[in-house]
């Protein structure tokens, strides 16, 4: 009896480590459709903050009207930091493009003195920008406002698709975990499907019969999320240590939503699948148990 009681232990830990990695591994899908989710957000906040347009300003502008100016421009809501160029840096960066410098040919030096205007990315469309065209035209010493449209709607488009694109690939990724989990745990409520027979038979309540079975796997759905976290994070940190400009694409605070997320699925999925699993076998009949 000593041995049986070994052997039905043995199987038992065994199906239920085998259980956790398969639904671990499933999380970890899931986890990193939602991180590439993250990161995709993330990148599109990165690019439109970092597109620029130059505020160009008049030839006789003072030192005092540039900084006054300046204080004006990052007092606005939309922008998120301005840097001032002046003629010469502007000049040097000419004679880096062209290779050659462009007073000595023109007499003159053709650049002006501009601000580098940095907007927050929920302003970074054509109709916030045209908007704000016209506020920072209003602004004394402004002599012209230059930005690429073409540049600016093309960016957006694209990552509007690329967004697209991730929603989709993250509906289809999260059928399959669906999928896979539900049949992990199909399979180990299947080798009981006589156990919720005879639980049935001697007068206990679907509820009764259902509970030690969706606890159980609430546990191992809160495990297997835990693990699951555990592969992210390791597979974050590598690639952190290898591409140091992740990590202003994802913060601290989206990773705690993730990982949050993933064990938070573990437990829903695992419960969801368990209900429907020994529901299958409640609605089934005895004779019916021995064909399935």
């Amino acid at each position: 009896m000593s041995k049986k009681k070994k052997i039905s232990t043995a199987r038992f830990v065994n199906a239920k480590i085998t259980s956790t990695i398969s639904i671990s591994l499933v999380l970890v899908l899931l986890g990193l459709t939602i991180l590439i989710l993250f990161m995709g957000n993330g990148l599109s906040k990165f690019v439109k903050e970092n597109m620029s347009f130059s505020v160009m300003l008049d030839s006789d502008v003072t030192d005092a009207g540039i900084q006054r100016l300046r204080k004006n421009l990052d007092g606005q809501p939309f922008v998120k930091s301005s840097r001032f160029i002046s003629k010469d840096e502007a000049k040097e960066q000419l004679i880096k493009d062209l290779g050659e410098d462009p007073e000595e040919l023109l007499g003159y030096n053709p650049a002006q003195d501009a601000i580098e205007v940095y907007l927050h990315s929920e302003y970074a469309n054509s109709d916030s920008i045209a908007v704000i065209s016209q506020v920072i035209r209003q602004q004394n010493n402004v002599r012209d406002l230059l930005y690429q449209q073409e540049a600016i709607d093309l960016i957006n488009d694209n990552l509007s698709k690329v967004t697209l694109i991730l929603l989709v690939l993250a509906a289809v990724l999260m059928f399959i975990s669906f999928t896979l989990i539900r049949n992990t745990i199909r399979l180990s409520v299947y080798s009981k499907r006589f156990i919720i027979n005879t639980m049935k038979l001697v007068g206990a309540n679907g509820s009764f019969i259902r509970r030690p079975f969706i606890l159980g796997n609430i546990l191992t759905g809160i495990v297997s999320g835990i693990f699951a976290d555990g592969i992210i994070f390791l597979v974050l940190a590598y690639f952190n240590k290898e591409y140091a400009e992740l990590q202003s694409i994802i913060g601290a605070t989206e990773l705690i939503v993730i990982f949050v997320v993933v064990i938070l699925l573990g437990i829903l999925i695992s419960t969801v699948a368990t209900y429907f699993a020994v529901n299958r076998y409640l609605k089934m009949k005895t004779e019916n148990l021995y064909y399935v």
